[in-house]
């Protein structure tokens, strides 16, 4: 029913926490395609080892365009390679997704661990957000459920975009399918990128991007220095 696709450059830290999630799944019919770009540490081996499809990837957006050329599945899920799914969390988002007659849905995310204010912090910059904006300006954290077709629709991920391509494309998605954000649904997250770079200059960030978005279109520079996995060294939220 459905493929998983997942980017990854140089993450032997964390996907096996995601990978070993999706494995205890109440949910069979899906097979996982693990768009590497060019690791260099463990993390096509233990991609092999949970049975994945190891394909050749690049930057996220190409990553997952590349994966679904090879993926056999009719419905789409994006991951990143630093999340974790909680117990029944495929059977309750397809399931649901069937329900609302979806061609395209996003859900809530919550950090790793039980930190509140972490908990505060995602609700603030992630949750929130995505309500208060579902209607007008669709945000595309991932994970994103979509339809293949109309994934082939809009031509997939544009490739040139730097930063927020995941929004872009939800945006883009949206004007041809029904799209809703599914509050009752929630994954997890990694901390990593706040912790990295902080929580408030992240913050300023999406809100550059967001501005750039709305007043002079998809951000295809390197004008926010945004960089794929320019974390050195991985540490595993508590």
């Amino acid at each position: 029913m459905v493929s998983i696709i997942i980017p990854t450059l140089n993450e032997e830290d964390y996907l096996p926490l995601l990978l070993e999630s999706i494995k205890k799944q109440n949910f069979s019919d899906y097979e996982v395609i693990v768009a590497d770009a060019g690791s260099k540490d463990k993390t096509k081996e233990i991609a092999k080892s949970y049975g994945c499809k190891v394909i050749k990837g690049g930057l996220p957006a190409r990553g997952r365009n590349e994966g679904v050329k090879v993926a056999k599945r009719d419905l789409l899920l994006f991951l990143d390679a630093d999340s974790a799914l909680p117990k029944d969390f495929l059977k309750k988002f397809l399931k649901k997704f069937k329900e609302r007659k979806l061609d395209l849905a996003v859900c809530f995310i919550q950090p790793f661990g039980k930190n509140k204010i972490d908990r505060f912090l995602y609700d603030f910059f992630h949750n929130y957000p995505k309500l208060v904006l579902e209607k007008v300006l669709p945000n595309g954290y991932m994970p994103i459920l979509i339809k293949k077709s109309l994934h082939q629709k809009i031509r997939g991920f544009d490739e040139e975009i730097k930063f927020a391509e995941d929004t872009i494309y939800v945006r883009k998605a949206s004007k041809y399918g029904r799209f809703e954000v599914l509050r009752a649904i929630q994954t997890f997250s990694s901390q990593r990128r706040f912790q990295k770079d902080g929580w408030l200059r992240t913050f300023l960030r999406y809100i550059l991007a967001e501005l750039h978005m709305i007043f002079f279109g998809p951000i295809k520079s390197d004008i926010l220095k945004s960089q794929f996995n320019h974390y050195l060294k991985n540490r595993i939220d508590n």
